[in-house]
């Protein structure tokens, strides 16, 4: 059986795709990846993070954005999407190709899945680390009730710590507010 080329995109041809309906896409190198379509699993668990950040964050100088925001990564352009980020301050945005790119978030927040999760905690991990602003970055299991939280050292250094209770509570100490695991997995039945 031969193997068929790869079709190599350009950024123009992303950018098209982008300014056309309402799906999501991530430009990687040349190939082009849908962030639209997930589980049922990870809408409540990227909802409910983003509905516990929104009701906290009310009335305070910190905002949080669902996963419609793109963050620039100078590291891996253009920009990620992730399930949520939080911008303390005015939040500054980049138009890229037609797109308003958030630059300054402090936490960023992903959902894994079977799909994502490998380049969740490798590319995308390395290139939210290149976003100077970023000082908490969260990776959320759907498949188990597991929360990867980093924070970032004034040293520059990053601190990793893994909590699998429901009733532990989490403290994001850029933004100010707690994160009890059982709201972030509210409504969900692991299998």
């Amino acid at each position: 059986m031969s193997s068929y080329p790869k079709h190599y995109y350009t950024l123009e041809e992303y950018a098209a795709l982008e300014g056309v309906g309402n799906a999501r896409y991530e430009y990687w190198d040349g190939d082009i990846v849908c962030m639209s379509g997930g589980s049922e699993a990870h809408a409540r668990i990227s909802g409910n993070i983003y509905a516990e950040l929104h009701a906290q964050l009310k009335k305070r100088s910190c905002t949080p954005f669902n996963s419609e925001i793109p963050i620039k990564t100078p590291t891996l352009p253009p920009y990620r999407y992730p399930d949520t980020s939080v911008v303390c301050g005015k939040p500054l945005f980049e138009k890229i190709l037609g797109i308003d790119a958030l630059t300054n978030p402090v936490l960023v927040v992903e959902v894994l899945s079977p799909h994502t999760e490998s380049v969740d905690r490798k590319e995308k991990f390395e290139a939210y680390k290149a976003v100077e602003n970023v000082r908490e970055y969260m990776l959320v299991a759907q498949n188990a009730p597991l929360i990867t939280h980093y924070i970032r050292q004034e040293n520059g250094e990053w601190m990793r710590f893994d909590t699998a209770d429901l009733t532990a509570t989490l403290t994001l100490e850029t933004i100010g507010c707690t994160l009890a695991v059982s709201d972030v997995y509210a409504d969900i039945e692991f299998k």
